[in-house]
Order: C-alpha cells, then structure tokens, then sequence
C-alpha cells in the first residue's frame, strides 16, 4: 500500500477502547487474544467465532473471565451481525484472523475458502466503510504464502509481487486486495500482515506439528509430503501473539508487515526433532517411524520473507524451535483429548471434506469450555 507511513518504536502508541477479533476461538487468535486482554486490561475485547471445526470454546476458557471480555458465536459473512456487533460494542479496532487455512483442505474444497476468505472480509470492510470513521485500525490477517515460493536467496519484501500457487494462497491475496481496495478508496484503516508458520498449544492437528505429535502419541509413522525437504520458518504463537500487540500499538493505516521467524526447518528436520523428543531416534530402524505419501499438487519450496520492518516497530523473535517445541510437546500430552476425535486429521491424507461442497469435519460440542 503506497499511502504507507513510518512508525518506529517509541513514536506514538495508539491504545484501542473496544477491538473485536474474529476468529479468536481458533489457535493464533486464541492467543492473540490472551496476550491483548494482558497489554490492555482496561480495553473491551469481543471474539466473534462461527466455532469451525478448528475452533473451540475451549480455547476462550481463561479470556472469558476476563471481566472486558465477551464472546458471540456467529459467522463473518453475516453482515446484519457484524454491523450489529460494531455498532453495539463501539468496536474502534478490528483483528481479523477468521479464516480457511489448511493448504491440503483448499485443494479439494476450494469454494469455502473464497466464501470465509474473501467474501467474509470483504462483508467486514463493508461493514467497517459504514461506521463513518469509528473504526480506528482494521488488522488483516494475511500469510506469507501469497509471496509464492522464494527461491535461492530471494527473500520477500512487503512490495514483492504477489504470486500464490494453491487455492489457500490465492484467496489471502485476494482478500488483501480488497482490504487494499477499502484503505485507499474509503480510508478504512486497514493494516496487512503476512506471517510465516506458527506452532504452539491449541493448534488443530491438521498442521504438521500437533499432528506429528500425535501420531507419535498413537505410535505411528510421521506422514511426511514428498521427500520431506520443504522448508518453513517457525515461529511460536506466544511471539506471534506479542508481534501482533506491537503492530497494534506502533504500526499505521497503510502499512504492510512481514512477520517472520530465525528458524527454517525441513519437513524432515521437524520430523527428526519430534521423533528425538519422543526418542524414536535413539534406536535402530527409525526410519521405520517415517512414511513418505505423495506430496500436494504444487508444495512451494520455501517462504523467505523479510522481517526489517517488525523489527523496526520493536518487535524480536524470543522463542527457540527447540524451547517451543518442548512446550508444545508436553501441552499436547496433558491435553489429548482437547478436540475430541481427530483420527481423520492423522491419516496419511486426510479425507479432502466437501469435494461436492456438502460436507465439513465435525464441529466441537458449542457448550464445551464454557
């Protein structure tokens, strides 16, 4: 966004009244939310969640005792609801992670994640256009994936091209697009960040790690995408959490923000690190615990993007790979049973839901948690 101004730490820090975020039953927002009720006790905070099957009311369990704390269940695409919520709770501040994001599920169910990814943010940029100036700073929540794969030493600036390979990816862009649209043409205050791949407690055991982990729980194979040399960047939610509090408080309307780690692993690094922890690795035919499927249709080679600018805003990375994984670890294992049945999610492929676009995974129970 070329409208964008420069605001280093310490140069002014704007303190929001009442910040809805939507998608806040899910694993980052969860977090997020956690550590702004922290930073901003005095503030008002309102999750909005349609409580998908990677959401749970389990993960509001300590936020809901927050006395400035409340939760409505309902989805970003009802407009009614949303102006409802803005006007109701005077929110002046918006952090929108709501979203379809699990790469694999988009290749088979690709409607849903235009309808939730870019027609819902685009009801919540139109929604935020008719409070006439209330709203102060609408966050979106984007992902590094719409860089497209980065290769060699090439790493991705914020004003890089955008050129994204999978039907995920390609609704994010979009999605940014409009918010994009909404900042220039209405003034809708919108701020972009693109991050790299989180891991931490109360993640969804699609992703690469919670399901390592439980499958090595189960005692079975890792089920690793191709050769295994992909590579991502991780970042633990609990700096992700305070990166998006700094951006909250430092960054401008305008402004785009890479959110970006120190520690790019291989699939099979990761895979190695988990089977360490659970000492797999210590005896012979290990790599009898690795089960090599058929990797997606396009698996981008690896996500470089440039982190200058966070850093700039005062944030730094705190959390090692090997410090975060320990902790997810032994989350995971005092918390088995936290989304119920999740055998689909552990299989070599899951099943790719709603192929016809009839289907979804099962939900959590609405009153579990609460």
């Amino acid at each position: 966004m070329n409208e964008e101004a420069n605001c280093g730490e310490g140069e002014g820090s704007f303190e929001p009244r009442s910040i809805l975020i939507t998608g806040g039953a899910g694993f980052i927002g969860s977090h997020v939310l956690n550590r702004v009720l922290e930073a901003f006790p005095d503030t008002k905070v309102v999750v909005m969640d349609n409580l998908s099957y990677c959401a749970s009311t389990k993960n509001l369990d300590s936020a809901l005792k927050h006395p400035n704390c409340s939760f409505v269940h309902g989805n970003i695409t009802s407009s009614d609801l949303v102006v409802y919520v803005l006007e109701k709770e005077e929110v002046d501040c918006v952090l929108h992670f709501a979203a379809e994001t699990h790469v694999d599920n988009s290749f088979g169910n690709s409607f849903r994640f235009t309808e939730t990814n870019v027609m819902g943010t685009h009801v919540l940029l139109e929604a935020c256009k008719r409070m006439n100036g209330q709203i102060l700073r609408f966050i979106h929540v984007s992902t590094d994936e719409v860089y497209g794969e980065s290769l060699g030493a090439e790493s991705f600036m914020e004003e890089s091209v955008l050129e994204p390979t999978n039907p995920y990816a390609a609704s994010k862009a979009a999605a940014e697009f409009m918010a994009k649209a909404y900042h220039r043409s209405f003034k809708v205050p919108v701020i972009i960040t693109r991050g790299n791949n989180v891991y931490g407690p109360r993640q969804y055991p699609e992703k690469i790690i919670p399901k390592f982990i439980h499958q090595m729980m189960r005692n079975s194979p890792l089920t690793v995408h191709g050769d295994g040399s992909t590579r991502r960047n991780m970042l633990y939610v609990s700096d992700v959490a305070d990166a998006f509090v700094t951006i909250l408080r430092h960054a401008v309307p305008g402004q785009t923000i890479n959110i970006g780690g120190n520690e790019e692993l291989s699939v099979l690094e990761i895979a190695s690190a988990i089977l360490d922890a659970f000492g797999r690795n210590k005896t012979p035919g290990q790599e009898t615990w690795l089960n090599f499927v058929e990797d997606r249709k396009f698996n981008d080679t690896r996500y470089n993007i440039d982190k200058r600018k966070l850093h700039e805003l005062g944030w730094r990375q705190k959390v090692d790979f090997t410090t975060g994984l320990s902790t997810t670890l032994e989350w995971y294992k005092a918390n088995q049973n936290h989304w119920g049945s999740i055998e689909h999610a552990l299989v070599a492929h899951p099943r790719v839901f709603g192929e016809d676009n009839s289907h979804e995974p099962p939900r959590p129970p609405l009153t579990s948690g609460r």
